[in-house]
């Protein structure tokens, strides 16, 4: 298999090979180059396709698909992150609506540069209150605020040292790499050995303690308040991204951390307007100071243009509702356990998960493609490969989200269709024989 030193070899030797003679131009073939990394992707099994298709408003989770030959024809998604269907919610839309019709497009600037608009200035009140936090900052999206928010404040800390959970999502790595500071990786969900590695630091140094409160790939969930106790025992900083939680754990939707009643235990959370609640962005809720200095230091926030007025209406209008109601997170967690249990029940290799997420095990590049694939254009259904770097060699998967749109009709159609796919593919069944 190739991993990324084979990719980048590849390009060398197309880099070796297309060295001009004497006399001739210097430039190099970057085209070639570029198509060499693409081309060990593709041997691998591991590049991405984007299957272009349509949403049908009040159909969700159905959609139009459009072929490569141009025909059209209706697939049922089984992997989108608008979680509870809100992306298309009668509020969310109306709110929309009017904000546009009231407001225009776009924000007209950064925040700094009149883009500082009414809509966004209602939707970080609304975010702070969620999360029982004095002050909240809106991000372009999640990815952004994850950047942003740790690398701003690792550096803005003196000697500063960041204990990041191994399996973090990219955007937080990202940011730990931009702060430059000193960083300890700690055992996944690992409390004793978090424990063990603050321990040797001192207690008046500065540290930062990241972690994730549901793992998207392995559909798990962190000891929140543990891992809080440790981090208070020791002096440091706790820093929870809830991006797969908001809208979707606790009495208000507030996350994980607000279900298990320890949310006054983290410093800063951070989250997504981007699935849940069915829009696009990211914010972080603290401290006062805390995001008051992430407000004024961080670069991914201060030289982006502001969240158009149009998408706070949205946001603010989803997260109203979620925290009003409860029955959308009822059903959600209703058809994830469904669906789940029937997988099981017909064999298929389901990997362990506490959360909403249902994940099945393919183990290999190539064959999660054509099991993905196959499911597409023979049954209609729409569930994206998952591979490494995603997740680690050999744990390739389908990522399954079930929402509460999806009816005890698709549940079915689904199981049939992922039988048919094992049996098809001959790979092995949750037994480790092959059907």
């Amino acid at each position: 298999m190739l991993d990324r030193a084979a990719a980048v070899n590849a390009v060398e030797t197309v880099a070796r090979r297309a060295r001009p003679g004497v006399g001739t131009p210097a430039r190099p073939d970057y085209d070639r180059l570029f198509a060499a990394s693409i081309d060990a992707l593709r041997r691998e099994g591991r590049y991405r396709v984007f299957h272009p298709h349509r949403r049908i408003a009040g159909r969700f989770p159905q959609s139009v698909l459009r072929t490569p030959t141009g025909a059209e024809r209706t697939i049922t998604v089984w992997c989108s992150n608008d979680y509870l269907g809100m992306g298309q919610h009668p509020d969310v839309i109306a709110a929309m609506k009017a904000a546009l019709d009231t407001l225009g497009a776009g924000a007209g600037g950064t925040r700094n540069i009149s883009g500082n608009h009414e809509p966004i200035v209602e939707l970080e009140r609304e975010l702070a209150a969620l999360h029982d936090k004095p002050a909240a900052l809106v991000f372009s999206s999640g990815y952004v605020a994850n950047e942003a928010a740790l690398s701003t404040l690792a550096r803005l800390l003196p000697d500063c040292v960041i204990l990041s959970d191994e399996l973090n999502h990219a955007s937080m790595i990202q940011g730990i790499r931009a702060s430059g500071v000193e960083k300890l990786i700690f055992r996944h969900n690992d409390v004793a050995h978090l424990d063990n590695l603050l321990a040797q630091l001192p207690r008046e140094r500065c540290k930062i303690v990241a972690f994730e409160s549901v793992y998207s790939m392995d559909a798990d969930i962190a000891p929140i308040g543990e891992i809080c106790d440790v981090a208070a025992r020791h002096g440091a900083l706790s820093y929870l991204d809830e991006v797969h939680a908001v809208g979707m754990y606790g009495p208000t939707g507030a996350g994980v951390a607000e279900r298990d009643g320890v949310g006054h235990r983290v410093d800063l959370v951070q989250g997504t307007l981007a699935k849940a609640f069915g829009v696009i962005g990211g914010y972080i809720a603290g401290s006062a100071p805390l995001v008051d200095a992430v407000r004024s230091h961080a670069s991914g926030f201060i030289f982006t243009s502001a969240m158009p007025p149009v998408v706070a209406a949205g946001a603010l209008a989803s997260i109203r509702h979620l925290r009003a109601s409860g029955k959308e997170r009822m059903a959600l967690h209703q058809r994830a356990r469904a669906v789940a249990l029937r997988l099981k029940a017909a064999g298929l290799p389901v990997m362990p998960t506490e959360s909403h997420i249902v994940p099945v095990l393919v183990g290999e590049a190539a064959a999660c493609k054509q099991a993905s694939d196959r499911l597409l254009d023979v049954h209609g259904i729409y569930i994206q490969p998952i591979n490494y770097p995603t997740v680690p060699r050999g744990a390739e998967r389908l990522r399954i989200t079930p929402t509460p749109c999806h009816d005890d009709a698709m549940i079915e159609a689904l199981v049939v269709a992922l039988r048919e796919t094992w049996t098809a593919l001959g790979l092995p069944l949750a037994s480790g024989r092959r059907p």
